[in-house]
């Protein structure tokens, strides 16, 4: 951009100098002349041109300057790529009016759980398309979630039994048993990583028994 400013200006200058020579007779006068002579009509017109020309090249940085500006800010609310704010519970966390009440915003991590989990536990090979299938507040799109994302509302300053949620949390029917979340665990194929709500502990959760879910909605889920 600034390469193009200055070419900018180089050809202005150049055309304005061309014009100048052209019309014969210098039409700047010394700085400390007190009778000069009126521009003439020429002398004008040349005049107009510059003035032209230095509002087009203000126009022109003001008009990246605003582009800059709002891809700084799309930038600064992109919450699930950044994962870099703590913020107070209130403002943390949003029931979303647009999903029925159904729904909650974190904007620690721009990502949109279900208000109130199902009760029921699901097998690990049903968790997965449970998630698939539901259409909270109206809404398909929602995912089983990985185990960061799910880690992400634990509150390790709550103490077992839990469920260990940051106090003033919005949510409801969380229990305090283990979750399955979407992250497969290498060592062992018989486990799944998932995270237990009674003491906020990550851990290898049996695929033999059936587990809660707490689905979620955005961002990207890295199994």
């Amino acid at each position: 951009m600034k390469r193009r400013r200055f070419q900018a200006v180089s050809v202005g200058a150049l055309v304005l100098g061309g014009l100048l020579l052209a019309g014969g007779g210098p039409w700047v006068v010394s700085v400390g002349a007190q009778n000069a002579p009126p521009l003439s009509p020429q002398q004008q017109q040349l005049r107009q041109i510059s003035d032209k020309l230095d509002q087009l090249l203000a126009a022109t940085k003001s008009s990246s300057a605003a582009a800059e500006s709002t891809k700084s800010s799309s930038v600064e609310d992109n919450h699930t790529t950044r994962w870099d704010q703590v913020l107070p519970v209130a403002q943390r966390f949003v029931v979303l009016m647009a999903f029925n009440n159904d729904a909650v915003l974190d904007k620690e991590t721009g990502l949109v759980w279900e208000k109130s989990p199902q009760s029921a536990a699901v097998s690990a090979s049903n968790a997965r398309l449970t998630c698939a299938n539901k259409a909270i507040g109206g809404r398909k799109g929602w995912r089983l979630p990985s185990l960061p994302e799910l880690a992400s509302l634990v509150d390790p300053s709550v103490t077992s039994p839990g469920p260990t949620l940051p106090s003033g949390h919005p949510f409801m029917g969380v229990q305090s048993a283990n979750y399955w979340s979407a992250s497969a665990h290498a060592d062992n194929p018989t486990l799944i990583w998932g995270v237990g709500f009674n003491n906020g502990a990550v851990l290898g959760v049996s695929k033999a028994f059936d587990q809660r879910l707490w689905c979620v909605r955005g961002g990207v889920n890295g199994d």
